[in-house]
């Protein structure tokens, strides 16, 4: 079984379909990524530097923008990455370029 799900290669995220451990080595696509906190099944992990600001990619659609500056290997979530799905608040009113 594979460790995550990556779909398209626009992606800059993959899902993790187990827990993963803080320091496991992950290698898909011929990349090694080492990953820097536990991550739950079903979230996801950054597979690219996404800088704060920048879009976060899953599923060749953008999901959201950083809140900070993501690493490979970064668990991603709602602490560190904020929706574009369905907002039409301030954060996102700036981003029209999508």
């Amino acid at each position: 079984m594979n460790d995550v799900i990556h779909i398209n290669p626009k992606d800059n995220l993959v899902t993790c379909l187990r827990p993963i451990a803080k320091g496991e080595t992950l290698e898909f696509e011929g990349v090694k990524y080492t990953v820097t906190s536990d991550i739950p099944k079903y979230h996801k992990m950054s597979t690219a530097e996404i800088k704060k600001g920048e879009y976060a990619y899953k599923y060749g659609q953008i999901i959201g923008l950083a809140l900070e500056d993501i690493h490979p290997g970064d668990h991603v979530h709602v602490h560190n990455i904020s929706s574009t799905r369905g907002r039409g608040d301030d954060l996102t009113a700036e981003r029209k370029d999508w």
